[in-house]
């Protein structure tokens, strides 16, 4: 016989945490737990998918999107789902879903999950816990008899890193609605943007299918670290995500003249590495000079033709800034493009900024962020409002209904390095906020 949700709540369904002591912050005996041991157990098993070779945990992973590694780690997943009675649907744009029903189907599902991709050199703890976390929350509500009245529906979402092609929530973006059939050309290391989606089960010919509707969920939650170390810094167990930055990524690109590096006087170069390099220090300068909390980065750069005897032609970076106002990011790149014209002029290049990607900002919505917190507290489970510096699939799913995230403590803050960690305790106890938010959002 299946049990009420608030009979649930109050403790007469528990489930064990294998190997869990009584800590500070901890959930409390008489709340719903996720399995801490499998959850570890399933995270560590993941973790050798994209492994260094004659590596450890603690060396991280690289599990690239598209990749053999990202391939074997998402059947790997997928053998979970089946364990856990779910059957995964691979979609056309490549995300893997697993439905639960509920009391009443005509009603939109409550959707939660995250990714298993990573960034090269990566840690073990960003998108996996959410995902596996997703898992372990429906089997937690299976194993106590629980009928939720939403279905209930876990994601996988595909190459959310944004590493292959350029574009970070790809697939996430995809079913948001921001998707032309002419993307599926886009290539990237030799590939096709269709050839890597049908690499992973995908249906790029149908690609249009996968996209969703307004009104698609009920509410969408995301369990992640935090990757930063305000969490960590003040040993609060929860962040409550109040929204998601928008990002907005450009392609720079300086055209210089290649020559010969020892019969070349300094007065006559057209150097490109040179503008590039005062175009770098541009950014920092445009991004630094307003107040507020937004950021700059340049990332991945590329020299031609990159010989130590030759004075470099070409450079290609990307600029990356994050703010929660659009405006202001409009603004920030307006007076970079302005510093790039200054410097071309002064290096006798050519310099082309055009855009590669853009995430709106996401409001978190003020319904689940206030079931996080009713959960959080419910678990004996300290917690805070915060924004997200990073961007997340959650900004997708915004667009489609309500969002709200949960976050817990990135040790020192680090992240996208094989030195990223979060605490055992803390991985079960933001399953545990999940699993306990699933049911607030599912009375709401």
């Amino acid at each position: 016989m299946s049990i009420s949700r608030r009979a649930f709540l109050g403790g007469l369904a528990v489930l064990p945490f294998a190997g869990a002591t009584a800590l500070p912050g901890q959930a409390r005996s008489g709340a719903p737990r996720v399995d801490g041991a499998a959850l570890r157990q399933r995270i560590e098993t993941l973790s050798t998918f994209g492994r260094p070779e004659g590596g450890t945990f603690a060396d991280g992973v690289s599990r690239v999107a598209y990749s053999e590694a990202d391939v074997a780690g998402r059947a790997y997943v997928m053998r979970l789902m089946r364990a856990a009675g779910l059957e995964p649907v691979i979609d056309p744009a490549g995300n893997i879903f697993g439905r639960r029903a509920g009391r009443d189907n005509t009603l939109a599902p409550i959707l939660f999950g995250s990714h298993i991709d990573s960034v090269p050199n990566g840690g073990n703890f960003d998108g996996d816990l959410g995902s596996l976390a997703a898992i372990g929350a429906l089997e937690t509500l299976a194993a106590s008899g629980v009928r939720t009245r939403h279905p209930l529906e876990m994601v996988i979402w595909a190459a959310e890193e944004g590493v292959a092609f350029g574009r970070g929530l790809s697939s996430s973006r995809i079913v948001a609605g921001d998707i032309q059939r002419s993307d599926m050309d886009q290539v990237w290391n030799g590939m096709t943007r269709a050839e890597a989606i049908r690499r992973i089960g995908g249906a790029p010919d149908r690609i249009m299918e996968a996209v969703r509707p307004k009104g698609a969920h009920h509410a969408y939650l995301e369990l992640h670290i935090e990757q930063g170390g305000s969490l960590d810094r003040s040993r609060t167990p929860i962040g409550v995500v109040e929204g998601i930055v928008a990002i907005a990524r450009y392609t720079a690109t300086i055209t210089g003249v290649a020559n010969h590096a020892g019969t070349t006087p300094m007065a006559e170069r057209q150097d490109a590495l040179i503008a590039a390099s005062h175009l770098t220090l541009a950014v920092r300068e445009v991004v630094t000079g307003q107040v507020g909390r937004q950021v700059g980065t340049v990332g991945r750069f590329e020299i031609e033709p990159n010989a130590p005897n030759v004075i470099p032609g070409v450079a290609r970076f990307t600029i990356e800034l994050r703010d929660l106002s659009n405006e202001k990011l409009i603004d920030l790149a307006e007076a970079i493009r302005a510093r790039a014209a200054e410097i071309a002029r002064t290096t006798r290049t050519t310099i082309a900024i055009e855009p590669l990607s853009h995430n709106p900002p996401a409001l978190a919505s003020s319904d689940v962020q206030r079931a996080i917190e009713r959960a959080a507290d419910g678990l004996g489970l300290g917690h805070v409002r915060m924004p997200s510096g990073a961007g997340h699939d959650a900004q997708m799913m915004a667009q489609l209904g309500p969002m709200g995230m949960i976050f817990v403590p990135s040790v020192e803050g680090v992240s996208h390095s094989p030195r990223e960690w979060t605490s055992w305790v803390d991985c079960a106890n933001g399953a545990n906020a999940l699993t306990a938010s699933i049911l607030e959002m599912d009375a709401v």
